[in-house]
């Protein structure tokens, strides 16, 4: 308190000027139509900043819910293309779609939590496994195109070859425009490039025509996107065309991904295998 008094009494009289100022700007702004005018506006201003900073805040926060509205879009999406839902703890069941020629499938979301663009063979982890109902050989697609084949899983997580392998990824893809269709390799030059191959010199050809997965393997639903003609020339050694071609899919930036599988891969690896061995008795 007497530090108070002492302050008062040295600064007295700035004080009370301080304290007019303020009465003479009450007066002011209270009395005068246009600093009432002037002073809402400023304030308006204010607000409208502050309540713009709120806005994208809030925006920010909802980027989360968001994304998980657009997986969950992008799933149902895929299920009405290629076959039938299964939750994700769901077990799968068998459905037959005689009438129709497009094969049935089950569509799971997932999400990458390692991924590789760098080695000659890549590979990257899912937060899917055996207790979702995962298994080898089902094919991952992400948002934009294919991405890549399990070939190993866990209770909880599965391992995955990326389509950006050298050795171990032989993909069936076709023109979408032509309908024909061949072998779609990586070469390890460029994470944006793969190459499609066994595809007759005869057939027309365009920068920009689309390619897509032909259906005629177990792994993947025929159309889905790959990417598009970049380039292309005859190879001398085979006589076919060597097709370069830009992926759709980002494969280093991926992080949602769908795990796909054919319903009645089981039966179809069964009869293929029964052809195998008549070949190999007649042998």
């Amino acid at each position: 308190m007497g530090f108070l008094l002492r302050l008062f009494s040295r600064n007295g009289l700035f004080v009370f000027f301080l304290f007019l100022q303020i009465i003479a700007l009450i007066l002011i702004f209270t009395r005068n139509s246009m600093q009432r005018s002037w002073i809402a506006g400023r304030t308006a201003a204010v607000n409208s900043t502050i309540s713009g900073y709120i806005d994208e805040g809030t925006s920010y926060l909802r980027l989360k819910q968001i994304n998980e509205e657009l997986v969950a879009q992008n799933k149902d999406l895929m299920q009405k293309l290629y076959g039938t839902s299964s939750d994700s703890v769901a077990k799968i069941t068998r459905v037959d779609d005689v009438a129709s020629n497009q094969q049935i499938y089950t569509v799971l979301d997932g999400e990458i939590i390692h991924n590789s663009i760098n080695r000659s063979d890549n590979y990257f982890t899912i937060n899917r496994g055996e207790r979702h109902g995962v298994q080898p050989q089902m094919g991952v697609i992400g948002p934009r195109g294919i991405a890549g084949i399990v070939i190993n899983t866990t209770g909880q997580y599965s391992l995955a070859q990326s389509i950006l392998s050298t050795n171990k990824i032989r993909i069936n893809a076709a023109l979408k425009n032509s309908g024909y269709f061949g072998t779609l390799t990586w070469k390890g030059e460029d994470s944006r490039l793969m190459h499609l191959s066994d595809v007759p010199k005869y057939v027309p050809l365009k920068v920009g025509d689309t390619v897509v997965t032909d259906g005629k393997s177990a792994i993947f639903p025929e159309g889905v996107m790959v990417g598009r003609v970049a380039g292309y020339h005859v190879d001398t050694k085979t006589g076919f065309w060597d097709i370069s071609v830009e992926l759709s899919e980002q494969m280093g930036n991926l992080k949602k991904v769908y795990i796909v599988k054919h319903l009645q891969k089981k039966e179809i690896s069964m009869i293929q295998d029964s052809l195998k061995a008549a070949m190999d008795k007649d042998d």
